[in-house]
């Protein structure tokens, strides 16, 4: 009865001592193979209070090491990722620039305020210049402001794409002008139906665009910069003198926009660097970290 009841062979719960002893044992087996993104901090405590000098102190440096190395890479890929890559867009930009294009003309007005930037008096005096137009003369001009564009290389293909999606037909867009100004970039646009083309002239069209909108804009006024390029295309339709614009000091404006090649070029580059980053912020630590613990 003796050898059954002896301390030897009593329940754990009844002997707690050796189950805590096995319990510290297998933590300090276990623990160098956690992950090394997460390492467990009170586990390390423990284990740096109450194990033996069975689990070498030298293991923790290179562990330390490989996770702060991998830590350090998946933020530099992240970033760069966030940086260069054209997929990563932000819902904002995205959305208002397509809710541009799906909500259609203006019915009320010829104004697409969208980057909010155009005053009511403004908003009035185009509505009762291009209202005059358009009963004189039957030509209609849209005018909208954006923020930023990021489905299109520039001002010109996105007003190229309004005209397409809001006057589908040629007999729709022939009569129609859109004017667009891209606030964050300083630049603007014009475009319009074969009609339109013709009435305004290919000058008027191109000094409004490198002289009203980017100047005007450069120096955050908007308002004027949209009510002058109205004015200007009107006196065009209209076959009165050109009012003229506003000029840069060095009396021309160059792109900010790289040409399609170059942008090619660029996104395969990024799409290497990052690509490269995360197989090293990855791959290589681990790789590094099975080869140590293998050797020990």
């Amino acid at each position: 009865m003796e050898t059954i009841l002896s301390s030897h062979s009593v329940h754990p719960v009844l002997n707690p001592k050796p189950s805590i002893s096995k319990n510290l044992l297998l933590s300090s087996w276990h623990q160098p193979r956690s992950n090394p993104l997460f390492p467990s901090k009170p586990i390390t405590c423990t284990l740096k209070t109450h194990t033996s000098h069975s689990v070498k102190p030298s293991l923790s440096e290179p562990i330390n090491w490989f996770v702060h190395a991998q830590q350090g890479l998946v933020a530099l890929a992240i970033s760069l990722a966030f940086n260069f890559s054209p997929v990563l867009l932000t819902d904002n930009a995205v959305a208002s620039e397509f809710d541009v294009i799906n909500e259609g003309p203006p019915k009320e007005s010829y104004v697409v305020d969208d980057a909010n930037v155009l005053s009511r008096v403004t908003k009035s005096d185009l509505k009762r210049l291009l209202s005059d137009l358009e009963s004189r003369k039957n030509f209609h001009i849209n005018f909208v402001t954006v923020r930023k564009l990021t489905s299109k290389a520039d001002a010109f293909e996105y007003a190229d794409q309004v005209l397409e999606k809001w006057y589908p037909t040629l007999e729709e867009g022939s009569n129609k002008g859109i004017v667009v100004l891209v606030t964050s970039q300083k630049e603007g646009a014009v475009t319009g139906g074969p009609a339109f083309i013709e009435a305004v002239g290919e000058k008027i069209l191109d000094a409004t665009v490198t002289e009203n909108l980017p100047v005007l804009a450069t120096e955050e006024k908007y308002n004027e910069a949209i009510y002058s390029s109205a004015k200007r295309l009107v006196a065009a339709i209209d076959g009165l003198p050109d009012p003229g614009g506003p000029t840069f000091k060095d009396n021309k404006r160059e792109s900010n926009f790289k040409s399609r090649e170059e942008t090619e070029e660029k996104r395969g580059q990024f799409s290497l660097v990052v690509g490269g980053l995360l197989v090293i912020a990855f791959v290589v630590p681990m790789a590094q970290y099975y080869a140590y613990v293998s050797k020990k």
